[in-house]
């Protein structure tokens, strides 16, 4: 675990980096106006809907909703974590980083051992890929291994493809030589011990370096060359504090960009699968590396996309197999295609056997959903048998439990009917058996043979937030333009006396809403209220830009969505909800009626919304117990809310009339 980056480096970056200049690097932007725009790099957009703003130094996607700030683009775009991205910014800006110390001496240990390997990870890279391309040995055996499988030079560099020497100690003097350290060589597993005799490891091997998502070789994986069947055809490192291999994947820093811009991920086997594959166009490609697909793997590629199509060789043992990483994906709350390669063929044959077209076209034809690649493959199986055409069914109804999406459900249900031609009721009540022992597994519990799921009731309709939510934005605009400027407000004593006091705008906001205990209803810009309540607005001048840069990627996203906004509303709308959101007058007269305009109106929106609820529930008590004291009680509540109504709405009309 690395230190942690001093603030005083943090708000020097954020001060040095221009939006502008970083996004351009990934955008084509051009200017309109005082700001850029240019088409999104998140989607195949063909109308330019992304817009970068200098004076603010952010950047807002209206075709995908995404925003934020510099470093929030290159954890979207690049899929960086915030230390690597600002780590990155750093780098391109020649600022130098600042951290604290390690918290504990734990800490400062597992540090040391993880930039350790680091460091001989990728001295063992650069001596795999030298010996290679630069040694007698290298380019007889290795590399002509590389060219018979039809690897040119750009896709060697790409992959950083080696060969190990076939010498006991070649790696072993080289790091010596270099004074690298043999300790952890051994750590990383690219050295042996065989009682007091080292040994490399992959010795008169090709290798294959794994990267990980930043591009730094973690491990490796090497193919012998050798016919001896005694011999096991790879080697792959073991773990460390560097490498996990149920949490890689093979090509995954070579492929993201690709994953993200397609929006989909093809899930092979080996490492020679993903580099034919990449090597005729298809990018977006990456292997589970000798290990069966997990969780965590999964979970890595969701962070690109939600859409898995999985290459199978024409092997039945191999395809029964790949069923549990079918609903791996599917309980992650992805989708996922399958795609059979005629037999005889793999990915990576199939691949060096036509052309970069006639493989794209065939990527495009012949994937089909889950499920229909399960009944097939179950229906050859079971045949006539009837025991067997049930656990058929069952098996794929056990997969449809796991998708997440109702409808998605419904869907695969009528498709599994019509395939296996079984009544759509029959199938439902085996699903709602599945959802059942879900639900229940998922509480802890036993659930009883007896209890059968009931149909999902219609939710109640939901109250229109879209009023108070406009309000609410429109309150943190203020906040967020002007917190810091002062207005003299009205203060009433305890003995309703009035003096005049000078007030923050951020101040005076806060006191009004927390006088009525009228907090936001929306979580994420309450949460934006909450931090506004807990910083002292005179120490924070720059208020925007604490919202922008918070290390909270929720406050960071919300703060971007309402300082950019791609809608006007309409003269009749803002008359109609009292709200007002054009460039304010910068008098201060002006301006403190504006604030009073935006809080009388959240207010009366509130104690509107508070009738309402009161008012129902007026009715109950009156169905219920006809006029008891609890209902006269709540007569005097909705009354006294009245009165308010009233009061707002005439502070509003005298506010309009300014």
């Amino acid at each position: 675990m690395a230190g942690k980056i001093k603030r005083q480096t943090i708000d020097t970056i954020f001060e040095t980096a221009r939006i502008e200049e970083v996004i351009g690097e990934f955008v084509q932007l051009k200017k309109a106006g005082s700001n850029y725009k240019g088409l999104s790099p998140f989607t195949n957009e063909k109308t330019p809907s992304f817009m970068v703003s200098p004076a603010k130094q952010i950047f807002k996607c209206f075709s995908t909703g995404k925003g934020g700030n510099v470093v929030s683009f290159l954890m979207e775009q690049e899929h960086m974590t915030y230390p690597e991205a600002l780590r990155f910014l750093a780098k391109k800006y020649n600022i130098e980083i600042e951290e604290d110390e390690a918290e504990s001496p734990e800490e400062k240990i597992a540090l040391n051992e993880r930039q350790n390997l680091e460091v001989v990870s990728k001295f063992a890279q650069e001596y795999f890929s030298d010996s290679l391309l630069n040694s007698d040995e290298g380019k007889a055996i290795g590399l002509s291994y590389f060219k018979e499988r039809g690897f040119s030079t750009e896709t060697i560099e790409t992959f950083q493809l080696g060969y190990s020497p076939d010498k006991s100690n070649a790696l072993i003097n080289a790091a010596k030589e270099g004074q690298y350290s043999i300790e952890y060589l051994e750590k990383a597993g690219l050295i042996k011990r065989s009682g007091d005799r080292q040994f490399d490891f992959f010795r008169g091997r090709v290798i294959f370096p794994i990267h990980n998502l930043t591009g730094k070789p973690i491990a490796f994986g090497a193919r012998t060359l050798k016919s001896d069947t005694k011999t096991a055809k790879y080697f792959n490192s073991p773990e460390s504090e560097l490498y996990h291999k149920s949490k890689v994947l093979y090509g995954i820093y070579q492929s993201r960009s690709t994953i993200v811009k397609e929006d989909n991920c093809f899930l092979v086997e080996g490492y020679t699968d993903v580099i034919s594959l990449y090597q005729a166009g298809v990018h977006n490609v990456v292997a589970s590396s000798g290990t069966s697909l997990t969780a965590d793997q999964v979970r890595l590629i969701k962070r690109y996309t939600s859409n898995i199509t999985i290459l199978y060789d024409g092997d039945p043992a191999g395809i029964k197999a790949s069923f549990r990483g079918i609903d791996i994906i599917l309980e992650a709350g992805m989708n996922v295609k399958v795609i059979l390669f005629p037999e005889g063929e793999d990915p990576d044959s199939y691949a060096r056997s036509v052309n970069a077209e006639t493989l794209k076209e065939y990527l495009k034809k012949e994937q089909v959903d889950f499920i229909v690649f399960k009944s097939r493959v179950l229906q050859d199986e079971a045949g006539d048998d009837p025991v067997k055409k049930a656990a058929l069914v069952r098996n794929i109804l056990e997969s449809i439990a796991l998708v997440q999406d109702s409808i998605l459900r419904s869907f695969y249900i009528k498709e599994c009917s019509r395939l296996l031609d079984i009544e759509e009721s029959n199938l439902l009540i085996e699903l709602n058996k599945f959802l059942r022992k879900k639900q229940y597994q998922k509480a802890g519990q036993v659930p009883p043979p007896d209890v059968q799921i009931k149909a999902t009731q219609p939710a109640r309709k939901k109250e229109n937030k879209l009023s108070s939510q406009l309000l609410e934005i429109d309150i943190l605009t203020k906040l967020l333009q002007y917190g810091n400027q002062r207005i003299t407000i009205d203060l009433l004593d305890e003995a309703n006396n009035k003096s005049k006091v000078d007030s923050s705008i951020a101040d005076y906001i806060l006191l009004e809403i927390d006088n009525d205990v009228f907090d936001f209803r929306i979580d994420g810009y309450k949460r934006i209220l909450d931090e506004f309540r807990s910083i002292e607005i005179e120490n924070t001048p720059a208020l925007q830009h604490h919202f922008l840069n918070h290390n909270d990627e929720e406050i960071r996203s919300l703060t971007t969505d309402i300082l950019i906004s791609p809608y006007e509303l309409s003269a009749g709308w803002k008359e109609k909800h009292r709200i007002l959101t054009e460039m304010e007058d910068s008098s201060v007269h002006v301006l403190k009626s504006t604030i009073e305009r935006s809080v009388f109106a959240y207010k009366l929106r509130n104690i509107e919304l508070l009738i309402q609820e009161k008012e129902i529930e007026l009715k109950k008590v009156y169905e219920n117990s006809k006029e008891d004291d609890s209902y006269f009680i709540l007569l005097d509540e909705v009354k006294k809310l009245d009165k308010a109504r009233i009061h707002f709405s005439l502070k509003l009309t005298r506010v309009f009339s300014h």
